[in-house]
């Protein structure tokens, strides 16, 4: 794969994520911030440097930004210059696709938005998991035995399912059975959070990459 094509590729991929293609400039628009997941933040350019490959070609653009909430700083990278889409984002925005269901998009939404609420975030991604195993069909029962038919249907993967039970996907049954279970800290909620984006990709959001993938290659050959 030459460099210009890799280019591409992790265009598209930041596209998707935010559902436009960014640019620096003295805010970078995000959605939410990578560090904190604020709503709408305020990331403002701190400084922005050019390099190169040793041969002088290829070259980058780099610019970091600061959170006005947290303070903590993102970086971000583009090809060339400053005018080009920004290729790469450090830490990785947690956006959610418009490839996603909608209510299952809506639930991922709210959880991310609410992981300094650690239980209700839990409980939206449990929620967003279960919107998802709907959208495939997979609609009677509760939701342990959904996903483990929809990793004996192959719909997911066997290790996906073994994650499911890995997390507190099912924290608020255990804290039904015992009163004494403590309520989810953060690193619970995202790795509850880590869970359902993965499952959303794998299902809905890399398929329809796949396919526009294929459509693109049928009318290549066509032309």
């Amino acid at each position: 794969m030459d460099n210009y094509t890799k280019g591409a590729n992790l265009r598209s991929a930041v596209a998707t994520l935010t559902g436009a293609y960014l640019r620096h400039g003295p805010q970078l628009e995000l959605e939410r911030c990578p560090h904190c997941a604020v709503a709408r933040p305020t990331l403002t350019q701190l400084w922005h440097i050019q390099t190169a490959d040793h041969s002088g070609q290829i070259k980058w653009h780099w610019a970091n930004y600061v959170c006005s909430s947290c303070g903590r700083i993102s970086l971000a990278v583009s090809r060339e210059n400053e005018a080009q889409p920004i290729v790469e984002i450090w830490p990785q925005p947690n956006e959610v696709s418009d490839l996603i269901p909608e209510r299952a998009r809506d639930f991922l939404r709210q959880a991310i938005a609410s992981i300094h609420a650690p239980a209700g975030a839990v409980m939206l991604a449990a929620s967003a998991v279960d919107a998802m195993l709907k959208a495939k069909g997979y609609k009677d029962g509760n939701l342990f035995p959904r996903i483990e038919k929809a990793a004996a249907d192959h719909a997911i993967t066997r290790e996906m399912a073994l994650w499911a039970h890995d997390i507190r996907l099912d924290a608020n049954s255990q804290r039904h059975a015992d009163e004494n279970a403590p309520l989810p800290n953060e690193a619970d909620a995202n790795r509850v959070i880590e869970f359902a984006s993965a499952l959303a990709q794998f299902m809905f959001v890399l398929p329809a990459q796949v396919e526009e993938g294929r459509r693109g290659a049928i009318a290549d050959a066509a032309s």
